[in-house]
């Protein structure tokens, strides 16, 4: 009797212990949500800040006391959505002319220095040819390099070449690896691809060329979307490089004409937001639906199958 009393002791504080467990997870899971979203509401704050106040007039952005929501408060505002469409058809900001050429430089920019960085990635990772490791080594170094010491060297290239003024100075670098960091994080996950995949298909009679776009493109997928965004989020937002090499301004893109919206309209605060959330707002989409390969292309990078 003895036996089956400790037995069921036991088993009540085997239980006991489980549901302390249990109940401390939950704990811990519920101060852990309640603080991202105390850090989300922090990070969200300026920009929910920038959107209210482009749906106000200018005036009633600098009211004390803050007007945080329309309705409800002590002084309340009313949305004022015309400020976009008076921004996009405004004469001084050419929303759509703007965007059209943004989209001229990214896309390419995005297209070539994606496989471009694929092909260097593939090379490095999987190739053999004297001087692999140094070229590898002095790429990655080159990540180190800050883009103020070679500006003024570019510039006197292109301007011998006589493309300043012209978008080619900021497409044809894309043309020659993709980027230093963007083939590196590619070699990363193309190295954790078994070989024996490439012995096989190289046993099935399949080439270098035939084995990449077989084999290592659909492996490295997330990665592949990961370089794309990167580059897509550099270009778009790349206002030194286009404010040197553009001075025509129909060929101004809308990180520039932000910039000229600025020092015209100093005054209208209202329309300087409205004009900013329009520029930001096609990185955003992009953004939002490629973030899951993003943070799986980070979280994996390097990781051994």
């Amino acid at each position: 009797m003895s036996g089956m009393t400790e037995l069921k002791e036991d088993k009540i504080s085997f239980k006991g212990s489980l549901h302390s467990k249990k109940r401390n997870k939950i704990i811990a899971d519920v101060l852990a949500f309640v603080i991202i979203i105390c850090i989300s509401a922090v990070v969200l704050l300026p920009l929910y800040w920038m959107f209210r106040s482009s749906v106000m007039g200018s005036l009633d952005i600098f009211k004390s006391p803050p007007v945080f929501l329309p309705m409800g408060t002590i002084n309340p505002f009313e949305w004022m959505w015309g400020n976009y469409l008076e921004v996009a058809d405004s004469i001084s900001f050419n929303y759509f002319g703007f965007l059209a050429n943004s989209l001229t430089i990214t896309i390419p920019c995005v297209v070539f220095g994606t496989a471009t960085a694929i092909s260097c990635a593939y090379a490095f990772a999987r190739l053999r040819f004297k001087g692999k490791n140094f070229l590898f080594s002095l790429c990655v170094g080159s990540m180190l390099l800050p883009t103020m010491v070679t500006l003024i060297p570019l510039y006197i290239a292109w301007s011998y070449l006589g493309f300043v003024d012209t978008y080619y100075p900021l497409i044809l670098p894309y043309l020659c690896g993709g980027g230093a960091f963007n083939i590196f994080l590619l070699r990363q996950f193309i190295k954790t691809i078994p070989r024996e995949l490439d012995e096989a298909a190289k046993i099935d009679g399949a080439g270098y060329f035939r084995t990449l776009i077989s084999i290592i493109v659909p492996s490295i997928r997330p990665a592949i979307i990961v370089v794309a965004l990167l580059i897509f989020i550099t270009t778009w937002n790349d206002l030194l490089q286009q404010m040197i090499y553009i001075h025509t301004r129909e060929q101004y893109t809308l990180v520039l004409g932000l910039t000229v919206f600025f020092s015209m309209f100093k005054a209208d605060y209202a329309g300087i937001f409205a004009a900013t959330i329009l520029t930001f707002i096609p990185g955003l989409i992009v953004y939002l639906f490629g973030q899951r390969y993003f943070v799986e292309g980070i979280v994996m990078t390097g990781m051994k199958n």
